[in-house]
């Protein structure tokens, strides 16, 4: 069996899951540079369930994306959330825009551990989970992005 590469992906729609910090770091990479509203993170305390809808990059499609750079809407889910915290946020102003790094999982008395988005500017959103238990949906059909730019981190 050879390793996936970007020419072999089709043009679907993501749903993926991650049940372990391998799969974890391949949905991290997937939403590195995605954009969210505020308003789009929910905790639900009675389900412990985390989410966020997403303006995810369409970094699966590689290099030939650079001429035509493309989002799509995802909803990126945690599941066995029992504890929400967060950092230089400020949830009362309504219009900032979050933009999503990375997602790490730390884990502290197995299966339990802390999934932490980092966020651009020094924020950061800190997950309490009864395990890792994550799921990356696509939701839209991909539109051109806004920018028409390919996301850039200089060194």
């Amino acid at each position: 069996m050879t390793d996936a590469r970007f020419e072999d992906a089709r043009e679907a729609p993501l749903n993926l899951g991650a049940f372990e910090d391998e799969d974890l770091s391949v949905i991290s990479a997937l939403v590195q540079d995605a954009v969210f509203p505020v308003t789009e993170m929910r905790w639900d305390r009675s389900a412990r369930r985390f989410a966020l809808l997403l303006n995810r990059f369409r970094w699966e499609d590689g290099p030939a994306r650079a001429a035509a750079p493309e989002r799509v809407q995802s909803v990126l889910v945690f599941e066995g959330v029992t504890g929400v915290a967060s950092s230089g946020i400020n949830r009362a102003d309504t219009d900032v825009v979050l933009s999503l790094l990375t997602v790490t999982f730390a884990p502290s008395d197995a299966p339990a551990g802390d999934v932490t988005l980092t966020l651009a500017g020094d924020g950061a959103i800190r997950l309490s989970v009864e395990a890792l238990e994550t799921t990356l949906k696509d939701v839209t059909k991909p539109y051109m992005a806004p920018s028409k730019k390919t996301p850039d981190h200089p060194d």
